[in-house]
């Protein structure tokens, strides 16, 4: 659950950010008549964000074993492909965000009506549709009922009030150090997602090696025992991994998460704005 929650947080709070800054640009120019188009173009992309994600879980139901774990297996590995880049996107051009939606605002504006709503569904439709592919791939590696829905919705809602509150001047956090830590924290959430869809295609008969267990730790570590759902998750441990999921697992986290923190001689990440963030600075 609380790995869904960071997702949710994490995902969310960029979709806030980038609300904060249109709305605020455009009330700080006396353009208050332009929110209407904005607003419809922002819920949208919520909207489209939804029905993505309910036709990935619903309409995976509807096909063979085989099928469902194919195309679990293949969104999961695009997930996390889709989550690693924005990680590191965020690290090298975060800090020039908000420039950059104030010069497609600006050009919108002076386009009309139907460029605000194009310009403000793509701005947060990219984040959502990532945000329900992520959750949908992280909520099927961690398949425990309800729970890993409902930590992804309480994430998404503290994202929306921090989101709020940055807006309102009313919180003051830094970012850069928010951004820093709950990226690693992805990258290690990746991970888990990633050797998951592994071992889909292991069932799916794409990847061989299903029955090349590389430990089992069930006795120690049950599927079922509070600890062992804690693991589970948090980083979608598996105590019996197969052989080639705990390679990919270990080829995935330990460079990525090396390259995301700057331990190989450069410098550390820099993932959002080069002062602490505010509602202000981020809005």
């Amino acid at each position: 659950m609380f790995g869904n929650y960071l997702i949710g947080l994490r995902e969310g709070l960029e979709a806030s950010l980038v609300v904060c800054i249109l709305i605020a640009y455009l009330v700080k120019t006396g353009r208050r008549d332009k929110l209407a188009p904005v607003w419809a173009g922002i819920g949208s992309a919520v909207g489209l964000s939804m029905a993505f994600g309910a036709v990935l879980q619903f309409g995976s139901s509807q096909l063979t074993f085989e099928a469902q774990e194919a195309l679990g297996g293949s969104l999961s590995i695009i997930a996390v492909g889709l989550v690693t880049w924005m990680v590191f996107w965020m690290r090298r051009t975060a800090r020039h965000l908000k420039a950059e939606l104030h010069g497609k605002l600006d050009a919108a504006l002076a386009m009309g009506t139907t460029a605000l709503v194009v310009t403000s569904f793509l701005a947060v439709g990219r984040e959502g549709l990532e945000t329900a592919l992520f959750i949908w791939s992280a909520v099927q590696a961690t398949n425990d009922g309800y729970n890993p829905i409902i930590g992804a919705v309480l994430g998404l809602l503290t994202s929306v009030v921090l989101g709020w509150l940055f807006y309102r001047g009313a919180l003051k956090i830094n970012l850069a150090k928010f951004f820093t830590w709950t990226g690693a924290m992805l990258v290690v959430v990746a991970a888990g997602v990633l050797a998951y869809g592994v071992h889909d295609l292991q069932e799916a008969g794409w990847l061989g090696g299903l029955h090349d267990g590389a430990f089992d730790i069930s006795s120690t570590i049950p599927k079922d025992s509070w600890y062992g759902t804690l693991l589970k998750g948090v980083f979608n441990f598996q105590p019996d991994p197969t052989v080639l999921q705990l390679a990919v697992w270990g080829a995935y986290l330990v460079p990525t998460l090396a390259i995301f923190l700057g331990l190989f001689g450069g410098k550390p990440a820099k993932p959002v704005a080069p002062k602490a963030g505010s509602a202000k600075s981020a809005a």
